[in-house]
Order: structure tokens, then C-alpha cells, then sequence
């Protein structure tokens, strides 16, 4: 399988790409770029250039296909048109690990040193080779100086020391690098893969959903660690806050722009930040929709020019008598009036018809809370967890959830904010202490890593069938608002991982638990959908415990808080 430090052409293998500055890009560019799966058009027509030193937010709605751009600006994938360049040692960092989970934690670092030992390997055989004379001298001596140059860009002498650094950094350094992937959780691997990619300094870095597993410290390391790349930098985020502080433009392949029926949306730049942005696509987007009306209305009045006026006014039914000499000597002028303003109007039509804006797009928006649920009464503690106990992952003397609680758990990566969640939901067992459950109680817990095991099923199928043909039919899926009408068919499988998120959470809202537990309930969750998630959990009628280190959710929260820190 991949590893999550693709290259975009074999360093190893190309030496002369490696060691000749001279044919190696420094931008990440896009040019015509269309990808479609099947009848489903994902890209069309994208355009975009970032240059070295720019780090660019790429955002849009889950499922516009900003994994799709980054993972054919790598290499990874070919678009079915257009064409994608980019730097001979180009980054990316998935969102979903690819590599098998025997593979150990030191395994995965080391892959990610490989060209800086190739470059250290080459310098060395290239330093043995000098000494020479003639033709083969200057040959030696050339082949050392390009060694050299890549060398000192690849900054060899302290590759292990920033390999420290960085672990450190993103509070992994506590973690024995002998352990295998599958025996760490999702989040500390994806630290991982994200170590790995820093640690070996490609030109260009694409990243996607960067910051979704990060606490506040490896957030702040991996801001500064951005700010001063010198290469190109492309990242997909949702986190608003990350965006306003490192971003130096965005880029929103989802853009809310008025174009005519048939073509495609620009991909739209902005060079402030995010927080503007936002008031900037609302305000286009309340224009766009202004604009949308009106000419529907003026169409409305050209067709009936067109098409019913002209029939009633004409003159082709018979003429009196009477009427002859009169009709004789304004008829024809008549005739032409009406048939000029009707040949206006047509052309009018035709070209409203073709240059007119397109529907604009309809946002998802999350419905809410399904109607009918009902909150335990309040004269009994939900749970009673005390003295708990799971080794070297979580230490909690007390913790009680009445009916009605709403609970922040915060704390740093390893504090055992997730571990507590599925020991409240009854997934994980206590080593020692007590777990007092209310009789009847019903738990729902949306994990951070969800995983369909039947990939090939639709969002409708696995809907219906978890729940039941009758209830489905009472809150149908798409009533919820978190799944566009053009996915609720198609393969759960490919899916983006936001979309799939947002299907475990409608599994979960569609028959609501007294106790629903949200571990990072706003990863992959567009920022609309977030905000509407949490204006919903606010009046959920139940008790809600959310794990969280989106910081803009934690400075807007009003309930109780929990603050865990690692033993």
C-alpha cells in the first residue's frame, strides 16, 4: 500500500531531477484540471497556481473534491483532462493512513528519511570518487558539487535531530517508536504521518485536514512550522481559527458565484482572511440569488411576449366589412409594430436563455433534531462514573451526567478524552472502579474514525437498514439535512470521509439517545454544518459530552467543562 509520503516522482531513482536544481519546479499549479467519477463531475475546468512561499486554505463544501485537487496535484491520481504540475519532491498528507498496520511507528519515520539518506549515501560515494584526473575529475567534481547543493537543501546533517523535533512536537515523543500502527490510536497516527512528512522536507506540501487530530500545542508547532516553508503550501481545512493564522489566501473550489447555465464555477482566491471571507460568500451569494430571481421573472415575461401575446393581437382571423378600408390603411404598419416587438422580445429570449446564471446552489443544512425523542426525568443521575481506571490511558475519581448535562471534555492529545468517551458508552471496560448505568438508558456515540464494512451499499441502504424500514420511513434520511440529495445512492465507499462522518451521525440523531457523546464532533464537518450541529446540541433533549479541540467551539461553549491532563 501508499504511504502517506507519496513523492511525485521516485527521488531516489530520478538522481538527476534529484541533483539538478535547474529542471525542478517551485509551484504547485493547475491547469484545465477535470475529474468526474462516473456520471458525477467532482472538478471541472480548475485553474490554480501556488507559488513557492504562498500557503494557500483550500476549502469548500465536503464531497467539492478538495481531496480529489490535492491528491492529482501529487501524482496520486490523473485528472481526465487538463493537466497538473508541481516540484519533483511533493508532500501530501492524507486523510486516511495508507500503510499495512504491522508496519512500526519507527518503520513509518524512517520511510520518511529515505531521501535524505539517499541524498547523505550519494554525497558520501560522490566525496570517495574525487581525487581523480582528467575528463574523470571534472566529472567527480561536478558530481559532488550537485551532491553538495542537495545536501545542503535537503539540510542532511540534521535530519535526525528535526526528526526529534518534530515528534516532539506533536506530542509524540513519548510514544516507543517499536510499536505498530494498529496498536496506536487514529489520532496518534495521523500525528504520526504528519511527523513523517515534516521530518522529510519536501519542496511542496499538500495536507489535508491538517489540524483534526492536533491538541493546542501541536497546532501552534505545526502553525510555525508552516509559516516559515519556503516551498508551495496547499491545505484543505475546515478549522476557521488555523485558517485566519496561517493562511495567506484561500482557495474555494465551491465557490457562490453566478455563472451561466452549462459552465463551471470559478475557483475563486481571496487574499484576507478566513473569518472575511465568509461574509464576503454570503454577501455573493445573497447576489447571486437576487439576481437568479430576477431573471427567472423577466424570462417568465418574454416567454409570455413571445408566446402568448403576440397569437391574441394578431391579425389573421377575418375582417369585417365594415373594417376593410381602415384595416387597409394602418394594417400594415400595425403588423409590423407588433411583429418587431415580437422579434425583440425573441431575441431577448434566446439570449437570456443562453447567458443566464445558473440555479445557485442550495447550502446543507442540518435539519436538527428529530421531534418525538424525550429526556429521562431528572430525578436520577444518567451515570455515575467513580474512582476510574484504564491503564496509562485514563485517571478519574468522579464524574456524574444528569439527564439534561451538556459536558466539554478538553485536554491535550494522550489526556483520554476519547477513552473516556467509549468507557461511558460501554465499549471499553474500566480496570478498576465503578460504572453506575440508569436502567434503560440508550447511548450513542459518534467515534472519530468511522468505517462502513459494507463499502458498496448506499447511504439510503445502510440507513434503512440500520434503523429499521418503519423508522426510516418516519425521519427519512434526507429530511435531515446532512447528505445532498445526489449522494443518498450512491457507494457509501466513495464517499469523502466528511460525508461518510455526517452518515454516522444521521444513524445516531434518527433515533435519539438519552446520552449522545460527540468525540470531535466538528472534524471533516464543513464550518456550516458545524455551526448548525452545535446550535442543535444545544437544545438536544438529552444529555450531550463532547470531546473537542476545535477552538472555536470551546470559546463559544456555555456549559460545564472538563479538563483531563495526562498521567
Amino acid at each position: 500500500m501508499r504511504a502517506p509520503i507519496t513523492y511525485a516522482s521516485s527521488v531516489v531513482s530520478g538522481s538527476a531531477q534529484m541533483f539538478g536544481r535547474s529542471i525542478d519546479i517551485q509551484q504547485l499549479r493547475a491547469d484545465g484540471v477535470t475529474r468526474a467519477y462516473g456520471d458525477r463531475v467532482v472538478l471541472r475546468d480548475v485553474d490554480l497556481v501556488v507559488p513557492a512561499g504562498e500557503r494557500l486554505g483550500l476549502i469548500g463544501e465536503n464531497g467539492a473534491g478538495k481531496s480529489t485537487l490535492l491528491r492529482i496535484l501529487a501524482g496520486l491520481d490523473e485528472p481526465d483532462d487538463g493537466e497538473a504540475v508541481r516540484p519533483v519532491r511533493t508532500g501530501i498528507l492524507m486523510q486516511e493512513l495508507e500503510l499495512p498496520e504491522e508496519t512500526s511507528v519507527g518503520e513509518l519515520l524512517e520511510l520518511a528519511l529515505r531521501d535524505v539518506r539517499a541524498v547523505e549515501e550519494e554525497l558520501e560515494t560522490s566525496a570517495a570518487a574525487l581525487g581523480g584526473t582528467g575528463a574523470s575529475a571534472d566529472a567527480a567534481d561536478h558530481r559532488y558539487a550537485a551532491a553538495l547543493d542537495a545536501a545542503e537543501r535537503a539540510d542532511v546533517w540534521s535530519a535526525d535531530a528535526r526528526l526529534d523535533a518534530v515528534v516532539a512536537g506533536l506530542g509524540l515523543a513519548g510514544i516507543e517508536r517499536s510499536r505498530r500502527l494498529g496498536e496506536v490510536s487514529g489520532g496518534q497516527r495521523s500525528r504520526f504521518a504528519l511527523a513523517a512528512l515534516l521530518v522529510a522536507r519536501p519542496t511542496a506540501l499538500l495536507l489535508d485536514e491538517p489540524t483534526n487530530h492536533l491538541d493546542d500545542e501541536a497546532v501552534a508547532f505545526l502553525r510555525d512550522q508552516l509559516s516559515t516553508w519556503p516551498g508551495p503550501v496547499l491545505f484543505a481545512s475546515h478549522d476557521r481559527a488555523f485558517l485566519d493564522e496561517v493562511a495567506t489566501g484561500l482557495v474555494d473550489i465551491d465557490p457562490s458565484r453566478p455563472v451561466p447555465v452549462g459552465e463551471a464555477s470559478p475557483v475563486v482566491v481571496f487574499g484576507g482572511p478566513f473569518s472575511e471571507y465568509l461574509g464576503w460568500k454570503a454577501a455573493e451569494l445573497e447576489r447571486w440569488s437576487a439576481r437568479y430571481e430576477e431573471e427567472q421573472v423577466e424570462l417568465g415575461r418574454l416567454a409570455s411576449a413571445v408566446h402568448d401575446v403576440a397569437p391574441r393581437i394578431n391579425h389573421d382571423r377575418g375582417i369585417r366589412d365594415n373594417n376593410r378600408m381602415a384595416f387597409g390603411m394602418r394594417g400594415d404598419r400595425v403588423e409590423q409594430q407588433i411583429s418587431r416587438r415580437v422579434r425583440n422580445a425573441q431575441l431577448r429570449l434566446e439570449t437570456l436563455e443562453r447567458e443566464q446564471v445558473r440555479r445557485p446552489p442550495r447550502p446543507l443544512s442540518f435539519a436538527g433534531i428529530p421531534s418525538g425523542s424525550t429526556v429521562l426525568d431528572e430525578g436520577e443521575q444518567l451515570l455515575d462514573l467513580a474512582d476510574a481506571r484504564i491503564d496509562g490511558r485514563l485517571h478519574l475519581d468522579r464524574l456524574r451526567i444528569a439527564p439534561r448535562t451538556r459536558l466539554l471534555v478538553t485536554g491535550a492529545n494522550g489526556s483520554g478524552k476519547s477513552t473516556l468517551l467509549s468507557a461511558l458508552a460501554g465499549s471499553l471496560r474500566l480496570d478498576s472502579g465503578t460504572l453506575l448505568r440508569r436502567r434503560g438508558l440508550r447511548v450513542g456515540l459518534l467515534e472519530q474514525d468511522v468505517v462502513f464494512a459494507a463499502a458498496g451499499r448506499s447511504p439510503r441502504e445502510v440507513y434503512e437498514r440500520t434503523l429499521g424500514e418503519s423508522r426510516a420511513a418516519r425521519t427519512p434520511l434526507a429530511g435531515l439535512g446532512l447528505l445532498s440529495p445526489r449522494d443518498l445512492d450512491r457507494p457509501v465507499g466513495v464517499l469523502s470521509v466528511g460525508q461518510q462522518r455526517r452518515l454516522a451521525l444521521a444513524l445516531i440523531i434518527a433515533r435519539p439517545p438519552h446520552l449522545f457523546l460527540l468525540d470531535e464532533p466538528t472534524n471533516h464537518l464543513s464550518l456550516t454544518l458545524a455551526t448548525d450541529l452545535e446550535e442543535a446540541l444545544g437544545t438536544y433533549p438529552g444529555a450531550v459530552v463532547i470531546a473537542s479541540h476545535d477552538r472555536w467551539l470551546r470559546r463559544r461553549w456555555d456549559g460545564e467543562t472538563l479538563a483531563l491532563h495526562r498521567r
